[in-house]
């Protein structure tokens, strides 16, 4: 009697890969090759030809860029205005830079001055009083020096003439000894810095005696009313 059998048992499948048929004797050709000789089918030979040969595709002919001269005069000549103006406007930055930086340099130069005048009226009066002598006569000179170093140079010396731009005038006396006001004593010196006045010399102002008459001015025939 057999015994039931086991459904669960693997089965066992044998591959023969043999190159030669044993029974025959030819050579086996694996499955999806084609044996030496055949012909090859219709999509086979498609592939092929894919595979080594270019397809050729009808090109449109591409036209030239056009030209257009006179799009490229324009464009020339606008760029060379942008950069016309520009080279303007850089100009003008670079003047207002040094403009602005030499004002900064004159500010800060005279007022530098300013604070050295009180000292250098004391220098003055020393002088007058024959005290300015060794050590001081030292340090006042390298006072001095600085405002020279600054371009300030002082003015107002008794018997120049009396000017309301450099002078203030604080004494008033009259002379027969002088035509025109003149600045007779200098109470304290003035000072200035190129063109600009920084400080006003003090002065006191002798007048003439008799001033001049102002000069007649010369008739002019006006028309008679008719």
């Amino acid at each position: 009697m057999s015994q039931p059998r086991d459904e669960e048992t693997p089965r066992v499948v044998i591959r023969d890969k043999r190159r030669i048929d044993p029974v025959s004797g030819q050579v086996r050709v694996p499955a999806g090759e084609q044996p030496a000789g055949s012909t090859p089918t219709g999509q086979a030979r498609e592939e092929q030809m894919s595979e080594h040969e270019t397809p050729v595709v009808d090109e449109a002919p591409v036209a030239p860029p056009p030209t257009g001269g006179g799009d490229l005069e324009s464009q020339l000549a606008e760029r060379t205005d942008d950069l016309q103006r520009v080279t303007a406007e850089y100009a003008n930055y670079r003047r207002r830079v040094d403009r602005d930086r030499s004002l900064v340099v004159d500010q800060a130069a005279e007022r530098f001055a300013l604070q050295l005048f009180p000292i250098v009226d004391d220098i003055e009066r020393a002088r007058d009083h024959g005290d300015l002598t060794g050590a001081f006569k030292v340090v006042a000179d390298r006072v001095l020096g600085l405002l020279d170093g600054l371009g300030v140079e002082s003015f107002g010396t008794a018997g120049d003439p009396f000017d309301p731009a450099l002078h203030e005038a604080v004494i008033h006396d009259t002379s027969s000894e002088v035509s025109v006001p003149t600045a007779t004593t200098v109470l304290r010196q003035g000072f200035r810095r190129g063109d600009r006045v920084l400080r006003t010399a003090m002065v006191g102002v002798t007048d003439p005696e008799h001033p001049a008459a102002p000069e007649a001015q010369p008739a002019t025939d006006e028309p008679a009313a008719g």
